[in-house]
Order: structure tokens, then C-alpha cells, then sequence
């Protein structure tokens, strides 16, 4: 064969990246409805119904589960949030203050408060603050100590949060604002911190649906029966009856919570993104 008709014949060519994405894709969704199926004709579904879907059972928890519980999730989560978003900025603000001492306490509270699990956090507060300071009692009960709980945890991740969203503002709005006769306090309050939610809204909103599963510890505090939330109303009804479907029910109302939250995050990042083009 000479050089000349080596040179005509045709280059073997594999399988282009597009078309080994497609085949990717194909051999994925093979492996979950393989999966899938497998489950559907290996289960035991007289079992699992049984034990997860007595309608009879998950007809008794309303309207409780929605009047009692959802509402006191909800409410825990509320206050929760509140108390640590007001941390938060306080917590932000002096982890970016020129005092050294104002750095090296928020710096020493963020790196504490997240890397302890908030179970020990709702511990501390249920235990550790009542015999520390004997006597004292935390503002509005279960809910306050609640509240101080999610707050704790929560406040360490949004410090962080919100001093990214400081200073993505641009360092120009500061000195336009100083040259107008804004103190740097009156401008940080009025001019960048605003700006600085507009961004960090996404993720302070998904910190809102951490919020909401988090507030599950509260059985820890030791809660009476009208201050139980989901998964302590849906564990007890499910001890009493010997049978899950209460925790079924209750999973599914968090899901009523957290999924158009969900939503909401991913709407807000769109725009967030959108803004930013």
C-alpha cells in the first residue's frame, strides 16, 4: 500500500463526547428502572402496607398533626431564624471590624458552633444554662429556649453568609456614600447591608429549610404534649400504636414545608444569577 493511499483512507473515529453523554444518560436511567423494578417484584408490599399505610391510623392524626404540630414547627423554626439572622449580622459585623479582639471572638464562636452537632447545642441549652445559672429561666419557655437553640446554630452559618454578601458590595458604594456625609455606620446600615441580603437571599432561605428539619431536637428539651412538633407527635402516636404509618404522615407534612421552599431557593438563585448577567 503506498503512502498516497494511506493518506485517502478514512480515520476511525470513537464515539463523540455528545454521544457518550447520551449513552451516559441512557445507561442511568437503565439502572433505575432496572432498580426500580427489581424493588417493585421483590417487596413485600402486604407488609409495607401494614406497617406504613394504615389509612385508619393516619386519619387520626388530623387535624392535630396540622392544628398542633405543623404549627409548632413552624413556629420553632420562625423563631429560630429570627434570632439568628439578628446574630448573624452582629456575629458578621465584628468578624469584619478593625477592632482585633471583635475578630477573634466572632472568629472563635463561627468555628464552635459549626462543628458542634446542634443535638449538643439543645442539650447545652436544656442542661448546661439552667444549672449554670440557677434560678434564671429563658424567656417564653420551650419556644424561647427553641429559639436560642436553632438561633445558635443557625447564627454561626449566617455570620458567614452574610459577610461573603458584604463584601461582594462593591467597595465603591462605601465611599460614594462617605463622600455624601454617611458615618460608616449609618452607611453600612442604610446602603451595603441591604445590598448584602439582596444576595445572600438564596442561601439565608435554604439555612430556612436546615431550620425546619432541625427543629426535630426540640424532644430533647423535654416538651409537653401541646408543645410536641412533627417528629415528636408522629413518634409518639407511632410508640402507642406499635405502627409507622404516624411517622410516614409526619415526613410527608415536612415535605409540604420543605418542598415549595425549595422552590423558592431555586427561584431566587434564577434571579440572583439573572441579576448578575
Amino acid at each position: 500500500m503506498t503512502e498516497a493511499d494511506t493518506r485517502v483512507q478514512p480515520r476511525r473515529k470513537g464515539l463523540s463526547r455528545r454521544r457518550k453523554r447520551a449513552v451516559s444518560r441512557g445507561v442511568q436511567y437503565a439502572v433505575f428502572v432496572a432498580a426500580l423494578v427489581a424493588f417493585a417484584v421483590t417487596a413485600d408490599w402486604e407488609q409495607l402496607q401494614n406497617q406504613f399505610a394504615q389509612v385508619d391510623l393516619a386519619e387520626r392524626m388530623f387535624p392535630d398533626i396540622i392544628t398542633l404540630a405543623l404549627k409548632n414547627t413552624v413556629l420553632y423554626t420562625v423563631s429560630g431564624f429570627v434570632f439568628g439572622l439578628v446574630l448573624g449580622v452582629v456575629v458578621a459585623l465584628m468578624r469584619l471590624s478593625s477592632v482585633g479582639p471583635y475578630r477573634w471572638l466572632a472568629g472563635i464562636y463561627i468555628e464552635i458552633f459549626r462543628g458542634l452537632p446542634a443535638l449538643l447545642i439543645f442539650i447545652f441549652v436544656g442542661v448546661a444554662v439552667p444549672l449554670a445559672f440557677p434560678g434564671t429561666e429563658i424567656p417564653g419557655g420551650t419556644y424561647g429556649k427553641v429559639a436560642l437553640a436553632l438561633g445558635l446554630v443557625a447564627a454561626a452559618y449566617m455570620a458567614e453568609t452574610i459577610r461573603a454578601g458584604i463584601q461582594a458590595v462593591p467597595k465603591g458604594q462605601m465611599e460614594a456614600a462617605r463622600s455624601l456625609g454617611f458615618s460608616h455606620a449609618r452607611a453600612m446600615v442604610s446602603i451595603i447591608i441591604p445590598q448584602a441580603f439582596r444576595i445572600v437571599i438564596p442561601p439565608l432561605t435554604n439555612e430556612l429549610v436546615l431550620l425546619f428539619k432541625d427543629s426535630s431536637l426540640v424532644l430533647f428539651l423535654g416538651v409537653t404534649l401541646e408543645e410536641r412538633e412533627l417528629s415528636k407527635f408522629g413518634r409518639d402516636l407511632a410508640s402507642e400504636t406499635a405502627n409507622s404509618t404516624p411517622i410516614l404522615v409526619a415526613g410527608l407534612c415536612y415535605l409540604l414545608v420543605t418542598i415549595p421552599l425549595g422552590f423558592v431557593v431555586r427561584r431566587l438563585e434564577a434571579k440572583a444569577g439573572e441579576a448578575t448577567k
